[in-house]
């Protein structure tokens, strides 16, 4: 029983002796990104636009569309155009500068986040809010991986999310080989040039065509890789980057199973945070509290082990729906009260079915549906013309920045070391990036920025962890402010994935950090403003 997993530690641990080349590439993305710096850039050309075409024009808004190279060895060459939106600031006497944003992903559509309500309105009256999908996302020429819908679906319904038989292995490997095959004969040369040192030579070019001398900077989740990846490329030219649900820059880039080992503890560490706070705040204010709540979950996902459960509606809870829904619930803190009540019906149903045959009474029922179905894919935004919504631009990324072996079937054998430390979630991200094991432009094949991280800036970066984040554990934020060369890290006690907009407290930090330049003092450990479990009125 050990000798596997024993063995697939040891495979991924050698794994990091995969990316020998990175210093010579990171010399070249070094030398490149100076080239850059040097070259004329062109400025955006604004048009008014309405973000909500169904309300009237606010008539603060412009957008654009801002061309940059596709290959930025050949800056002369094709062209791809950014989709950006900007809001202006709301006092333009005392404008400081833009406020560009990301809200992560990979594949995170960030154009309308320049009409984001997070920041203080000292940020939204000094700062304009530009918001861009980056190249390959949503408006910004989109990686396709197929050219209909009935291809994608051909292709994506033979794949499991949580496959755990021999036959859901088999068939999700095989699909994700014909989505690779398809990605190299639909996706033209973008596929070779979606590595996260793209999107950050773009950025910089996007700053200079606004007028910006430094970039400011506010990045969630993957958007902190962009950030922590500028101040690095270009440490003279930022003046303050805000990075919050941060990932290990330095572990992702060199060793993208081990990362992704570690991001499935995280999961775990979060959901047993959840179960433990469910318990304290009592069964009035969550649901699933009575008993052992860590017990009554393990019992309904190992029951999902073996088989689903059906409900009175016809409906199927499935080890894979059940599973995306928790951790879906677990990245907002708004969502976890909702999913005790979902995990208490659940919980309700099997119980009924297995005591006396019957069916469970339809309230139970009906609160138990929403673990029924998949969780939907966060941050996505497909434009109204594609022909499919599936978002390929999300391997396009990590399966260039994140090194990983080239063998498919290492994916199913540490699946199996990993739920042993991870029961819930392990299984769930080990069969996160098979695809990536046969990518047409792999991370070992293409040019990527893997370090040095510790370069110095004028002005600290502000780093910004939960210390139960499940998506980026709060190790991740701890690692980025130790890698890189000038930052400072502020903590909110919380389960949730980032936490700008959560904390009043925070957000003063933020807003003082930003407008002001003042950095926030180390060590700072900060509540959110609302309970996950708040008393019923």
């Amino acid at each position: 029983m050990l000798r596997k997993p024993t063995l697939a530690v040891a495979v991924i641990s050698a794994f990091a002796l995969v990316t020998g080349t990175a210093a010579t590439a990171s010399a070249s993305v070094a030398q490149t990104a100076a080239q850059t710096v040097a070259e004329k850039v062109e400025p955006v050309v604004w048009t008014p636009c309405n973000p909500d075409p169904s309300k009237p024009d606010p008539k603060t808004y412009d957008c654009a569309v801002y061309p940059v190279p596709l290959d930025y060895a050949n800056p002369s060459g094709e062209r791809i155009g950014i989709a950006m939106m900007r809001r202006r600031a709301g006092d333009p006497a005392k404008r400081i500068g833009s406020l560009f944003l990301n809200p992560g992903g990979p594949g995170g559509s960030g154009y309308l986040w320049a009409t984001t309500t997070r920041f203080d309105p000292r940020v939204t009256e000094r700062f304009d809010l530009i918001g861009f999908d980056p190249r390959g996302v949503a408006r910004s020429n989109p990686l396709r991986c197929f050219t209909t819908g009935e291809e994608a679906d051909a292709v994506l319904k033979r794949t499991t999310e949580v496959p755990v038989t021999s036959a859901e292995i088999n068939s999700t490997l095989a699909a994700d080989e014909d989505y690779t095959d398809a990605c190299a004969r639909n996706a033209g040369p973008l596929l070779e040039h979606m590595s996260t040192v793209n999107v950050v030579r773009d950025l910089d070019r996007m700053r200079q065509a606004v007028g910006d001398s430094r970039l400011t900077f506010a990045g969630f989740s993957y958007g902190t890789l962009i950030g922590a990846t500028y101040a690095n490329m270009y440490p003279g030219k930022v003046r303050a980057l805000v990075i919050d649900g941060n990932v290990d820059p330095q572990l992702r880039l060199s060793n993208g199973l081990e990362y992704d080992r570690q991001r499935a503890g995280g999961f775990e560490l979060a959901l047993d945070e959840y179960l433990k706070r469910c318990k304290a705040a009592g069964t009035r204010r969550c649901a699933f509290a009575e008993g052992d709540p860590r017990a009554r979950f393990d019992a309904i996902r190992d029951r999902l082990r073996t088989e689903p459960v059906t409900l009175p509606d016809g409906s199927k809870v499935t080890l894979s729906t059940f599973t995306s829904q928790v951790a879906n619930a677990l990245y907002v803190q708004a969502r976890q009260a909702p999913l005790a009540k979902s995990l208490q019906a659940l919980h309700q149903v099997i119980e009924s079915q297995q005591t006396s045959g019957t069916l469970a009474a339809p309230k139970a029922a009906n609160e138990a549906a929403a673990l029924a179905v998949p969780a939907p894919a966060a941050l996505r935004e497909a434009p109204a013309d594609t022909p499919y919504t599936v978002d390929d631009s999300y391997l396009g990324v990590n399966c260039q920045d994140k090194p990983y072996p080239s063998n498919p079937r290492m994916f199913a054998l540490v699946a199996r070391a990993w739920e042993l430390e991870a029961p819930t979630f392990g299984r769930y991200q080990a069969f996160d990036a098979p695809a990536c094991a046969t990518w047409p432009a792999p991370a070992r094949a293409v040019e990527r920025y893997s370090g040095p991280w510790n370069r110095k800036t004028d002005h600290p970066v502000m780093v910004i962890g939960n210390t139960f984040d499940p998506a980026t554990r709060y190790r991740f934020a701890q690692h980025m402010q130790r890698e890189l060369g000038s930052a400072v890290l502020v903590t909110v006690d919380m389960v949730q994935h980032c936490a700008i907009g959560q904390s009043k407290a925070l957000d003063a930090l933020v807003t003082s950090y930003l407008v002001d330049q003042v950095a926030p003092k180390p060590g700072q450990l900060l509540e959110p403003d609302t309970d996950a479990f708040p008393m019923p009125s």
